[in-house]
């Protein structure tokens, strides 16, 4: 694993050499300078989980046959530009949320000199994915169709978003917005396609497989991506900041969290009033009333109980999948996220 991921980082340096020499653009000195380092601020630094997993799934759908140099490099380009298109996301999301911080630093758009030119750089991130898809798989046949693919993702991802800001809209708090179909919503088209859609896709479409004959493995990663999100809603309040490496702070931002929308249906009227005068207040008081009014409703209790009924759930679909070798690209999302602690 740890050679895959050098392999994967070395990618990464051989398409930011090529974006910043490419011919359609007559690049000065400090023009490339600011793409360089927007690059290196905004795209590796995370945990890498959505590029890297093309390059398990095209693996485990080649049945074992060792990849070739040009396989492995091709897989890679494609997860690159899953993490161009979460770079692009995250980037114009902090802008809108008024986010400080992102992986442990200042968000591109709060250093001093960058400000609101970052909204361009998200522009830019978006627009470095088709110039990457051009430079490396222009001669493939399945070009038109990876194409198409990274297009309507980002149209479900930012469908998603507009669905979770107009919810959530600041200065009209309204948790009768809030219900778990809405919540499920948000979820499937704001973070399943792109995060676990997508990564299997790429790596199908490079098989040689047709996307249109793999809707039932679209609906497993999507129930999956959902599932996954369900315990990062979790995790924000329940885990220990140590292990998950951040304060949640769900409660205080007046999220559309599956925990407020489950507290919301098991709630008598005077447990609805509390959570409707204290959730999405920054003060302590408040956040701890939320906070023991989830421990009275057994939240965790439910959260268990999601987390075993969508396990089988999804088990069960992907077992009944015609390809052994789908089946075990399946398995191997599944078991990266089933239990996690973070």
């Amino acid at each position: 694993m740890g050679d895959r991921k050098t392999k994967f980082l070395e990618a990464y340096s051989v398409l930011k050499s090529e974006l910043l020499r490419d011919p359609a653009f007559n690049f000065t000195d400090a023009s490339r300078q600011w793409v360089d380092r927007m690059l290196d601020y905004n795209v590796p630094g995370g945990k890498l989980n959505r590029g890297l997993s093309v390059i398990d799934s095209y693996e485990l759908l080649k049945e074992g046959k060792e990849l070739t140099d040009d396989e492995i490099f091709l897989a890679s380009a494609l997860g690159w530009c899953i993490e161009w298109l979460q770079a692009y996301f995250l980037v114009l999301d902090d802008i809108m949320d008024g986010s400080h911080t992102r992986r442990g630093q200042p968000c591109w758009f709060r250093l001093p000199e960058v400000g609101l030119n970052a909204v361009n750089d998200g522009i830019m991130l978006r627009n470095h994915i088709p110039r990457i898809l051009k430079k490396h798989f222009k001669n493939k046949p399945y070009y038109v169709e990876l194409l198409d693919l990274f297009n309507e993702v980002e149209f479900q991802t930012t469908s998603g978003q507009m669905i979770d800001l107009i919810t959530t809209l600041e200065g009209q708090k309204d948790l009768s917005k809030y219900s778990m179909p809405i919540h499920h919503r948000i979820v499937q088209y704001k973070t399943a396609y792109y995060s676990f859609y997508l990564p299997v896709a790429c790596a199908l479409l490079m098989s040689g497989e047709n996307l249109d004959s793999h809707t039932e493995v679209e609906k497993i990663l999507v129930e999956m991506g959902t599932y996954f999100q369900v315990q990062d809603d979790y995790l924000d309040c329940f885990g220990h900041p140590d292990v998950i490496g951040k304060i949640g702070t769900d409660i205080e931002d007046f999220k559309c969290s599956w925990l407020v929308v489950k507290a919301l249906e098991l709630s008598n009227e005077e447990q609805k009033k509390l959570l409707y005068e204290n959730y999405g207040k920054a003060d302590e008081a408040s956040v701890a009333k939320v906070k023991a009014l989830y421990k009275e409703l057994d939240l965790e209790g439910a959260f268990v109980e999601y987390e075993n009924a969508s396990y089988e759930k999804i088990i069960s679909s992907i077992e009944v999948q015609p390809s052994k070798a789908v089946q075990a690209v399946l398995k191997s999302f599944l078991a990266k996220i089933y239990k996690r602690q973070k």
